[in-house]
């Protein structure tokens, strides 16, 4: 009887770890999702619109400076806020009271910027948006190498992968139906981040984060003002640290360098179906990325959990995305357009549901996890700075949209490229 007890016990605790686990990955999902939403509809639709709106003639070089200057803030914000998240200690743990917070000063700032009436309060604006966005992006990240075992992190991987291209379709959609109503457009984007964030806090109990009954209070750091900002980028001195860094810095870039002109690339370059609007096209490439994504994303997170690899699928998603580049240089049509997003969505797919594992695999100090995922983050946020001056660059002055295609493709190829010498992850 005993023994039988005893066994009942171990497999409730065992259904416990689970439910806890599923519960953890479906609203992490859910949180990303909403993120990618936000970035998407905000990125994508409602502020290259807006631009044109203001300024229909300068509109390219406008949103270079708009998005360069404004994604500086994440680069800035993003380890910050992963230090900050690190160095917190409250009863409700570390990364909960960021993540219920900054949402706030989110819908703020999207507020102001549906309302905004010139370039340069929409730059003001979507900065200082940018910055609480990253205040909440970096404690949220932390959650997989916080909470996730190392062998199942290619699965909750390839949930958020899922999740973050299912938001960007329905950041996208929502965004289109907002083009001549922008400030509901930014409210409904940032009204979502708040509830799934707050979603998000209360599903899943951060573990507190406090001194234990008896422990002494932590040191004072001895280091100088000067010594701790360069501490920030001490992951960077690690070699497997540094080639991920560059072959995600290389692969976000050529991507970025694509999709954040997508509007104006419908708009000046691709000759549409008649009766297919800019906006409306914008929205049926990012169904077809997702299709694609979708199905990559759920067999290629499981599959490198299985094949305990990970380097192959995050060499072949970022030369398959190079590869597709080269589709809209040879014919500049909607049709190839379609196969161009097709290619992407897996290329992306796959890149999402396994780099997020890979990443968290060379971090140098779990105890400063979220900083160092913040540090990685530049590598997402640092080509959002130069791809729309380099964008602007070539569109206007170095042979337009098909050289924009070029470069972009030849970016995703050297990504691929530099994950390949990593040693301490196969």
């Amino acid at each position: 009887m005993m023994g039988t007890d005893l066994s009942g016990t171990a497999a409730a605790v065992k259904a416990s770890r689970r439910a806890g686990f599923g519960r953890l990955l479906a609203s992490l999902g859910i949180a990303n999702g909403a993120l990618s939403a936000l970035y998407a509809g905000v990125g994508t639709v409602l502020l290259p619109q807006q631009v044109e709106d203001i300024d229909r003639a300068h509109k390219v070089a406008a949103l270079g400076v708009v998005a360069g200057v404004s994604a500086a803030f994440a680069l800035v914000f993003n380890p910050v806020g992963g230090a900050l998240s690190d160095r917190t200690r409250s009863r409700f743990g570390r990364r909960a009271p960021w993540l219920a917070c900054a949402p706030a000063g989110i819908i703020i700032m999207l507020a102001a910027l549906g309302q905004a009436r010139s370039v340069l309060l929409i730059l003001v604006a979507w900065c200082l948006g940018q910055a609480a966005a990253n205040l909440y992006q970096a404690p949220l990240t932390a959650v997989i190498p916080d909470r996730v075992p190392a062998a199942r992190r290619g699965t909750a991987s390839a949930v958020t992968g899922v999740a973050a291209v299912l938001g960007g379709v329905a950041g996208v959609g929502l965004a289109s139906l907002f083009t001549t109503h922008l400030a509901a457009g930014y409210l409904l984007l940032g009204a979502l981040l708040l509830v799934t964030a707050l979603y998000f806090v209360a599903a899943t109990a951060d573990p507190p984060a406090t001194r234990a009954p008896g422990q002494a209070r932590p040191r004072a750091d001895p280091r100088t003002l000067r010594g701790r900002v360069a501490d920030f980028g001490s992951a960077l001195r690690h070699r497997d640290f540094a080639l991920v860094f560059a072959s995600r810095f290389a692969s976000i870039l050529g991507y970025f360098l694509v999709v954040g002109y997508e509007l104006y690339v419908l708009t000046d370059y691709i000759r549409l179906p008649a009766g297919l609007r800019p906006a409306g096209g914008v929205t049926v490439l990012a169904a077809i990325s997702a299709v694609g994504a979708l199905l990559a994303a759920a067999i290629a997170g499981p599959l490198s959990d299985r094949l305990d690899r990970r380097k192959p699928f995050v060499f072949a998603s970022s030369a398959v995305a190079g590869a597709g580049c080269i589709l809209p240089v040879l014919s500049p049509r909607f049709a190839t357009m379609e196969i161009f997003a097709a290619f992407a969505g897996v290329a992306f797919g796959t890149y999402l549901s396994v780099d997020a594992a890979l990443v968290t695999l060379v971090l140098p100090r779990t105890q400063d996890a979220a900083r160092d995922l913040g540090v990685l983050n530049i590598a997402n946020a640092g080509p959002q700075v130069l791809a729309p001056l380099f964008a602007a660059l070539i569109i206007g002055h170095l042979g337009g949209y098909r050289v924009l295609f070029i470069a972009g493709g030849c970016c995703g190829l050297a990504g691929a490229l530099a994950v390949m010498p990593v040693r301490s992850v196969r």
